[in-house]
């Protein structure tokens, strides 16, 4: 005899099959519902030889191949229909959603939802809603939606420190759940991290010549450690001599150097996809990251200590290896570094950008403008008593912003003066 149709909340089997582990991730993923365990596609009651046997079955199929673990909005019940027993398998909405197959991982191969009567993959934008209802907003708290992860260099940064980063200590952290889940704190750390930095080498004062170019990928561990020693090596030193005694004195200060490079690893926004950005050009270094500053936080707070962290977990796991110090402290020691010196960092900030300038301290203003641009336009003025922005453009075959960027700073440096407002300014020897 047919009894009551499928619907959005309640699907038929009439033996247990392995897809069975699906329909229990579609209706916890989505409204709930009830699986008949003995009940035809049309209705028609078959019925279950042993209910018992059958729910032990089912439970254990639930507890292996589902994550995060659902076995707690999921119940069993043996019914009767037509003078046979049926297993009524209950499936609340879950709390951890979205749950997904084991076998195939955070992705729409692995993670179902119902419409109507039936049980679909759903979309990578699905997955992310539901991700971030469930999770926050917090990027390092969510799941990660890569879930086959290693940690080779995490491994060993830790195993450096003589700290150790076993199963229970990550789970402390915050890099994967009792459950076995990785957030994407885990997957910033993991080898197979998806962030990168871009560092790039000019011959002068701006981007018109490249000396090289590196992309450092992998672990955030390994990108802290590969562009370090590619800034190291762009760390000359320079010596010079009072009397008999001589001073070496590096381009940058090591702690300002190592401070700015951590700031923009530890605090910028990983939401985003786009690359940290390291500038080096002849009288200073940039660190460009993703993400402004926090709501309610301005640069002179950043400047007096005041530090409202982004990834805080992110920034836990650093303290812990001692390569950060307590929050705020950054920024202080940079400009500690540089105290008495004639050119101090710079701090810049948009709605979805934080820039950082290094000055180089043995770039002074004869080396800056030997070559280059700044040189060509010096040399003009020897012979001319004024040049203007459009006859620099000509001059230099460069565009609009470059030449008045070049102007800029020629004018900070005190090499030359302005005359005149607008479209009537002229520059000229200082």
């Amino acid at each position: 005899m047919a009894i009551r149709m499928e619907s959005e909340v309640l699907e038929f089997k009439s033996e247990i099959m392995g897809d069975i582990c699906k329909e229990v991730v579609a209706f916890a993923n989505t409204r709930g519902g009830e699986i008949w365990i003995g009940v035809a596609d049309d209705g028609t009651v078959t019925g279950v030889s042993d209910p018992d046997e059958a729910m032990l079955r089912i439970n254990n199929m639930v507890r292996d191949s589902i994550k995060p673990d659902v076995t707690m909005f999921v119940r069993y019940e043996i019914r009767a229909q037509d003078n046979k027993q049926i297993v009524a398998v209950t499936v609340q909405k879950g709390t951890d959603r979205p749950y997904y197959l084991a076998a195939k991982g955070l992705k729409p191969a692995g993670v179902f939802v119902r419409n109507g009567t039936s049980t679909d993959p759903s979309t990578d934008t699905a997955i992310r809603r539901m991700i971030k209802e469930t999770d926050g907003d917090r990027f390092e708290d969510m799941r990660s939606l890569e879930q086959e992860l290693t940690f080779i260099a995490a491994e060993a940064e830790f195993q450096k420190r003589e700290v150790a980063f076993g199963p229970a200590q990550r789970q402390t952290l915050g890099l994967i759940s009792a459950d076995g889940v990785y957030s994407n704190l885990g997957y910033l750390l993991s080898d197979q991290c998806p962030s990168m930095v871009k560092a790039a080498t000019f011959s002068g004062l701006d981007k018109t010549v490249f000396q090289d170019r590196r992309e450092f990928s992998g672990s955030l561990f390994r990108q802290m450690e590969e562009l370090y020693a590619y800034l190291e090596l762009r760390n000359q030193t320079k010596a010079t001599f009072e009397g008999l005694y001589r001073t070496d004195t590096r381009d940058y200060p090591e702690e300002a150097l190592r401070e700015a490079m951590l700031n923009s690893i530890v605090h910028r926004d990983y939401s985003y996809s786009a690359s940290t950005l390291v500038s080096v050009y002849a009288d200073r270094i940039e660190f460009v990251s993703i993400g402004g500053l926090l709501e309610g936080v301005t640069v002179d707070d950043i400047m007096l200590g005041l530090s409202v962290c982004r990834n805080p977990k992110l920034a836990a796991v650093f303290y812990r290896l001692d390569l950060i110090e307590a929050y705020g402290t950054g920024m202080q020691k940079i400009m500690r570094a540089y105290k008495g010196c004639d050119r101090q960092p710079t701090v810049e900030v948009t709605n979805n950008a934080f820039k950082i300038t290094l000055p180089n301290r043995n770039a002074v203003a004869e080396t800056l403008v030997s070559s280059g641009p700044e040189q060509t336009i010096l040399e003009y003025l020897q012979s001319h008593d004024f040049i203007t922005r459009p006859e620099v453009d000509a001059l230099l075959a460069v565009s609009q912003s470059t030449s008045s960027r070049i102007l800029k700073r020629m004018l900070q440096e005190g090499h030359i003066a302005q005359d005149g407002i607008g479209r009537k300014t002229k520059y000229r020897l200082s």
